[in-house]
């Protein structure tokens, strides 16, 4: 069980939540903090002051005053106007950190909502009734308003959820549990969409998804040094630390405890003098992008604890601010930064296949073939992986430098952080395609080397990817082993594939 308070949840936390449906529970303070902040919103309607989002309209509408008796039918009007996101829906996963984050964010007692908006937000994550949610239409500010309406379409019964492995009316499924939908009273409908959760939601997937393909990376990169008989001298401690980046050493040493009794590896001057970039440089690029994980999930977690809704309530209601903390920029660069770190990790693991399959580098079967000339062997694998790459290339372009003024102008700078969220997702399922074809091809190289002749971790990872991906002993269609394995490296069984004692000295 998870206690949430608005403030300290972790990445770890959401991981738990997410993958291992871990419940979650409101924290009896915070809750107490939502009280108050409500108690705030109900006097400011009482005495009718002026008060953006509560007894106003909204963006270039704020100067328009709402009558007290159509504040409620405000908020109906509010969520159901903005539900205009379209596109292919979220990845379920992201969608339930949506709702995680949302409620997290409320109970921080800033927003003014009723408890029992909170109590049914957390009802949603623990029964598993997830909010369909169109990807596309965030400009990322005023926060992710037009997926976060369709987020709030489900807490009034409309919309459509995930339930039971199926796609149902939100209506449907809470009649039959029993869930009583929302009636939103004045401020709650814009503080469940003005905020950041969409990009985050994305962005916390990005980082785990992310962290993963580095941990991979380094494992597939070892057994590729292997079949291409490198020069360990590269690694050697000594040059790490004379450069002095922690992630840098780190990966050096991941190089050499993963290569440790092989009897492929060799030194300068045996057979080259030095290798390749995409082999020598392995620490120096993985390690740079590593560097990308620790800025990244800085700024998730801060944001997972933010306050981003407007206006926000404080001192028990006798202050209440307008501001901008619905602004997406911190998480808009924080995903271009993580494109660009994920996109490298591709691009050298690309040219890392290359030096596989390309008889003119290596001394392995033309195109790692059975049987070259009558059979391509892995040839077009390298395509795919060099067109996956460029792709990501294109991607990775800064969404954030852009921005087009919404609302008549009165929103004139917006961060379009949830279009990097989602440029980074896809950058990270072209990248595990890429790094599923290295391993295809380093697992057939090692075995034209000789496995008695291979390291214990790479003998260990080949096993386990055997299971998986057979030998190619003939052409067949091999786009149905890269998403076979791609599936495979996806999932938890590839970290359980291998013994915990060797995954806790290598990873």
């Amino acid at each position: 069980m998870i206690y949430l308070n608005g403030s300290t949840l972790t990445m770890d936390q959401m991981k738990r939540v997410i993958y291992q449906d871990e419940p979650v529970q409101i924290d009896s303070v915070s809750m107490e903090k939502v009280r108050k902040s409500r108690e705030a919103v109900d006097g400011i309607v009482t005495r009718g002051e002026t008060v953006y989002g509560i007894t106003t309209g909204f963006g270039k509408l704020s100067d328009v005053h709402i009558h007290i008796h159509d504040v409620d039918d405000l908020q109906l009007h509010l969520i159901r106007s903005h539900a205009c996101a379209v596109g292919e829906a979220f990845p379920e996963k992201v969608s339930k950190a949506m709702v995680v984050l949302r409620l997290n964010a409320l109970l921080k007692g800033f927003s003014g909502v009723r408890t029992c908006v909170v109590e049914l937000l957390r009802d949603l994550v623990n029964h598993s009734i997830i909010p369909v949610v169109p990807s596309q239409g965030s400009l990322g500010a005023s926060g992710d308003l037009a997926p976060l309406a369709h987020l709030a379409l489900v807490l009034v019964g409309e919309g459509e959820v995930h339930y039971q492995g199926k796609i149902q009316p939100a209506a449907a499924v809470f009649k039959r549990i029993g869930f009583t939908p929302l009636t939103l009273k004045a401020k709650e409908g814009l503080a469940l969409i003005n905020g950041t959760q969409a990009m985050t939601a994305m962005g916390i997937i990005n980082y785990i998804e992310a962290e993963r393909i580095m941990n991979q990376s380094d494992w597939i990169a070892a057994m590729t040094l292997e079949a291409l008989e490198g020069i360990i001298d590269a690694f050697h401690p000594a040059i790490h630390e004379a450069r002095g980046y922690p992630e840098q050493i780190e990966v050096a040493e991941r190089i050499r405890l993963l290569t440790q009794g092989s009897k492929l590896m060799t030194h300068q001057g045996e057979k080259r003098v030095q290798d390749a970039y995409s082999l020598r440089c392995i620490p120096q690029v993985h390690g740079a992008s590593r560097q990308s994980l620790s800025y990244v999930k800085e700024k998730l977690e801060i944001e997972m604890n933010a306050a981003t809704d407007n206006p926000l309530i404080f001192e028990e209601g006798q202050v209440v601010v307008s501001g901008g903390n619905f602004h997406g920029q911190p998480i808009a660069l924080a995903m271009d930064f993580l494109k660009i770190a994920v996109s490298e990790m591709a691009s050298i693991s690309e040219r890392r296949v290359e030096r596989l399959v390309n008889p003119q580098l290596n001394t392995l079967p033309a195109f790692l073939s059975p049987n070259p000339g009558l059979q391509s062997g892995a040839m077009i694998m390298q395509y795919v992986a060099a067109s996956l790459v460029s792709e990501n290339k294109t991607l990775s372009h800064p969404a954030s430098v852009d921005s087009i003024p919404s609302s008549a102008n009165q929103e004139d700078h917006v961060s379009m952080g949830t279009i990097g969220a989602r440029h980074a997702y896809q950058i990270i399922i072209n990248t595990q395609k890429t790094i599923a074809i290295e391993l295809i091809c380093a697992m057939q190289a090692l075995e034209y080397r000789g496995e008695s002749n291979a390291s214990a971790a790479a003998n260990q990872l080949l096993t386990a990817g055997r299971k998986v991906v057979a030998s190619i002993t003939e052409d067949r269609v091999f786009s149905k082993d890269i998403e076979a394995l791609t599936k495979w490296m996806a999932s938890d069984q590839f970290e359980w594939a291998i013994p915990l004692h060797s995954a806790r000295s290598y990873m």
